[in-house]
């Protein structure tokens, strides 16, 4: 179990009072027909993140803990379970956008209907606090998802329309790359639970020793200028720089840049993002790049993508978790501007070459709860540090967030590493 202090506990009633209203804060400039909409399978509508989300609550929380809630609907267990099979039958996933009812006007009576019966619950101190600070973190990873679905369902637009009205790239000198030695060694990585380093997902445990060879890693993220000379170099189209299985996905997705990118002739690109189409920004991070891409790329620097214990080894080296995260309202990468390792914490979701697979000992909990994430333990890959759309409080050392490697829609990059000789 989580150790907490009493100060930690008393903090999570407004943990979860926060963490509600920004899911309502991002989704306050939306009209309704941005709500509804479902542009492919691995997003979901704005209307089905808020519902969901809400439904945590009431199937983990309210209804083992309260014998006396009411749930405004039980229909919306089937519509807004996401994959906890033990929890029930689910709608399709596919179909989402499919559900016009309830109205966007019903599910935010339901957030209220829900966050009411919490708030009472949590008065009474009734409420598992463990389970309300794990519902706050989950709907911390909505929040981000919400938004990058947005941004897929919005680039199919030829409006170009945008979330947040467009703003100049940034002007001041990035910082140069340097690169830094890290000795390695037999190392711990991975969250302690005994420890007080706060919340941690299970998938962050057991905290366990693992040999770290000598190595040396960049000083920032890689950037859209030198992306752009991998593209110039025929990097999309030299087989020899990919993965067998990447290059498959390159040729039949027709993959020659970034996602969201679109060549303006003369050699200028432009990027849509959460603020519209703007001129691609050569100093900031290269994203919306998958593994294979950036695996790719980093064979073609003579470099490769880093462990994600060396990355988690490195990162006690980066200071305290700040920089171009969501409560900057960037809502984009931006250039590198301090010395050391900069751009550990935001701007980008760094792709590790790590297998997202199961620490030694590790041991979902029992019940639906368990397939939190323990049933995602194969095929998809471990990126680390967060990105600009990614709540502060999201992030530690350990997290893991993870992907497919053919995956792109979210703010995923690269930070290039290299053994020692």
């Amino acid at each position: 179990m989580q150790t907490r202090t009493r100060a930690a506990e008393a903090a999570i009633p407004e943990l979860f009072e926060e963490t509600r209203a920004r899911t309502e804060a991002l989704a306050a400039p939306l009209e309704i027909e941005d709500m509804v909409a479902q542009s492919m399978e691995d997003a979901s509508p704005a209307k089905w993140h808020l519902a969901h989300t809400t439904w945590f609550f009431e199937e983990f929380v309210l209804r083992p803990n309260d014998p006396d809630y009411v749930s405004p609907d039980d229909r919306f267990a089937y519509l807004f379970n996401s994959y906890y099979v033990q929890a029930g039958p689910r709608f399709a996933r596919t179909k989402r956008g499919l559900l016009t009812r309830p109205t966007v006007r019903e599910v935010f009576a339901y957030r209220s209907a829900v966050d009411r019966a919490m708030a009472d619950l949590i008065g009474r101190g009734a409420a598992p606090l463990d389970l309300v600070e794990l519902g706050c973190h989950h709907e911390m990873q909505h929040q981000e998802l919400l938004l990058t679905d947005l941004l897929h369902l919005l680039s199919h637009n030829p409006l170009d329309p945008a979330y947040k009205a467009p703003a100049p790239a940034a002007l001041a000198d990035p910082a140069p790359l340097v690169w830094h030695d890290f000795e390695g060694g037999l190392v711990e990585i991975g969250h302690d639970p005994s420890g007080s380093d706060g919340f941690a997902f299970d998938c962050e445990t057991p905290r366990h020793p693992t040999y770290v060879a000598p190595f040396r890693l960049a000083s920032r993220a890689v950037t859209n200028r030198e992306w752009l000379a991998f593209m110039i170099d025929g990097g999309y189209r030299t087989a020899s720089l990919w993965l067998s299985d990447g290059w498959g996905v390159a040729e039949r997705e027709g993959w020659e840049a970034p996602l969201y990118w679109h060549h303006e002739g003369d050699g200028a690109w432009t990027a849509f993002g959460l603020r519209g189409r703007q001129p691609v920004d050569p100093d900031a991070p290269v994203v919306h790049v998958s593994l294979y891409e950036a695996d790719a790329f980093a064979r073609w620097a003579g470099k490769r993508l880093p462990t994600e214990a060396e990355w988690e080894l490195a990162s006690a080296e980066a200071g305290p978790i700040q920089g171009t995260l969501l409560e900057s309202g960037d809502l984009r990468p931006r250039p590198a501007r301090t010395p050391g390792l900069a751009q550990m914490w935001g701007d980008v979701w760094e792709w590790t070459q790590s297998a997202y697979a199961p620490y030694p000992g590790f041991r979902p909990p029992a019940g639906a709860i368990g397939e939190y994430n323990g049933k995602f333990m194969a095929n998809q890959f471990v990126l680390r540090g967060g990105s600009a759309v990614t709540p502060a409080a999201q992030l530690r050392r350990t997290y893991r967030n993870f992907f497919y490697p053919f995956q792109r829609w979210q703010l995923t990059g690269l930070r290039l590493a290299e053994d020692r000789a």
